[in-house]
């Protein structure tokens, strides 16, 4: 990956409590404020940190394209933000948003709608996977 510029702007308290990977990124879990809907899993620097708390929209970076992007410029699909929360680690950050649209590209509202697979119940009981999840009419 190439380096970008370590330059930012976000506030230093707040940078020297995060915890990046080797190409300076963490991750930012979306959260739909209201109803606390996982809405989908996306990737951080400290820029992109920086342009989500002072926009109010939701900022990240590309891995493959390596760029910034904003959720919904070109779908219409925006995040407003409400707040923003850093794990105890310092090394994900909680995003929670007003969700315009969907969330994921696919169209779908939140990114984990493709299917639960299946776990062990704490009973020691195998649960299936299926459409309504591990306890839906498929998991029983």
């Amino acid at each position: 990956m190439p380096a970008r510029s370590p330059a930012t702007s976000l506030d230093p308290e707040i940078a020297a409590r995060l915890k990046r990977d080797a190409h300076g990124l963490f991750p930012a879990v979306a959260q739909q404020y209201d109803t606390g809907e996982v809405l989908m899993l996306g990737w951080m620097d400290d820029e992109a940190l920086h342009r989500t708390l002072t926009t109010g929209r939701a900022t990240y970076f590309s891995r493959s394209r390596q760029e910034y992007w904003v959720k919904g410029d070109t779908s219409g699909h925006t995040q407003h933000v409400r707040s923003v929360a850093l794990d105890c680690d310092g090394d994900t950050v909680l995003v929670q948003v007003d969700q315009v649209g969907a969330a994921c590209h696919t169209g779908d509202r939140t990114c984990f709608d493709a299917g639960t697979l299946p776990a062990v119940r704490t009973d020691g009981s195998r649960a299936a996977a299926g459409p309504d999840g591990p306890d839906g009419p498929d998991g029983q």
